[in-house]
């Protein structure tokens, strides 16, 4: 383990597959948990086989199961569930992702451990929670992404709610289930008690809202899609160059707005009383956008980005991974971490946020199914290698 880590000394137990959940065990192994991520012995979790391989793995799968240990076990089976039963009774946390009711179902709910292990953190991740109307409903994260509001907001004006081309909801719903573990955790320290951490994907992206609530109850405003700007600030907006490449223009402050006018050729605009504030910009939206667009089609990017520097105005490219690759910022601030699978090296991304005096670290890639199945059984159980080899005959364990 990462003996400068935060989370060092905790054990997770990672139950559940796919992205939600094994990105918030992810995050926690990263700043130096010790995560025991339990996979179905046919074929572990998906993740595995999904989107670009090299072999017969995926490459995703290095990057999200990095610093984690595959135990195997079939928690279809009594012997599976039991074993499982004692791992978590040694834990300090665990994250599932099921849908609500599966692990009360096997006996592996929260309340199994209440006397067993009192002070257990209990993360349930969960399409929409784990009670309410919709708690049963399957909840993919593209599906709660727009019931959260999310994709209303996005695309263009009249036409279909656009998605990124990345299953958002499920990153940030990890990201909130990682928090709220840290939270309980925090509190466990003053408790001694551990508590149930409640975490939906429709909710973590209702987090993302900003003021989209108070401005409905407020004033009856319905926040719409406004493709490539913000609506209410003004000018923030996305400008196509000469050579076909785009820039992003941050000039919706006051002082920042005159600079920018000023470094565009229209000196007259940023001395214009109707511009001086943002609700007149907001009013004169389109004459403003006109005239950045027309300075941006007249000259190639990297010229508008190095005059926007020198005015001092927020700016940048429209990046792709090549691009992030090349970045001597990404790479200054070591974005990108080098693992070796069979001899070849791979690029994963670091994580953040950074800590100054305990970093987080990848220690290894994503492994083999059921590669940590005798250290864990073996010496963290105790299992014999009788016993062991018996799981694996009756395929309990792969």
């Amino acid at each position: 383990m990462n003996s400068s880590g935060p989370l060092t000394g905790y054990r997770v137990i990672e139950l559940g597959q796919l992205l939600a959940g094994p990105f918030a065990g992810c995050l926690l192994g990263y700043f130096g948990a010790e995560v025991i991520k339990i996979e179905p012995p046919n074929g572990g979790d998906p993740i595995r086989r999904w989107r670009e391989m090299r072999g017969d793995t995926s490459l995703w799968w290095r990057s999200l199961a990095r610093n984690k240990k595959s135990v195997t076990l079939d928690l279809k089976t009594e012997q599976g569930v039991d074993l499982v039963k004692k791992l978590i009774e040694q834990a300090d946390v665990v994250i599932e992702n099921f849908r609500p009711g599966v692990v009360e179902k096997w006996g592996l709910g929260p309340e199994s451990f209440r006397h067993s292990n009192p002070g257990l953190v209990y993360a349930r991740i969960s399409g929409y929670g784990q009670d309410g109307p919709y708690a049963s409903k399957p909840g993919f994260a593209s599906v709660c992404e727009g019931m959260s509001g999310f994709r209303y907001v996005n695309g263009h004006p009249g036409e279909a709610p656009v998605r990124p081309n990345l299953s958002i909801g499920d990153t940030i719903s990890g990201i909130h289930a990682a928090l709220g573990i840290a939270m309980a955790l925090l509190e466990k320290n003053r408790s001694g008690a551990g508590q149930v951490v409640d975490v939906a994907l429709v909710e973590s992206m209702f987090n993302l809202m900003e003021a989209v609530v108070p401005e409905f109850d407020g004033n009856g405003v319905v926040r719409e899609p406004s493709g490539t700007t913000v609506t209410g600030i003004v000018p923030t907006n996305t400008y196509r160059c000469g050579d076909g490449k785009y820039v992003v223009i941050g000039g919706n402050g006051d002082s920042i707005f005159q600079r920018l006018m000023v470094a565009a050729g229209y000196p007259e605009m940023a001395t214009d009383p109707r511009l001086a504030s943002n609700p007149g910009r907001v009013e004169h939206e389109a004459e403003i956008d006109a005239a950045l667009s027309q300075w941006c089609a007249a000259h190639d990017s990297a010229y508008l980005l190095a005059q926007l520097d020198q005015a001092r105005v927020p700016a940048g490219p429209i990046y792709n991974v090549e691009d992030m690759l090349n970045d001597e910022h990404f790479q200054a601030r070591g974005l990108f971490e080098t693992v070796e699978i069979d001899g070849v090296a791979l690029k994963i991304p670091a994580l953040v946020p950074r800590l100054s005096r305990t970093p987080g670290a990848t220690r290894w890639p994503g492994g083999d199914l059921g590669a940590e199945n005798q250290e864990i059984l073996g010496g963290l159980l105790g299992l014999s290698e009788q016993q062991i080899e018996r799981l694996r005959s009756s395929a309990v364990i792969a």
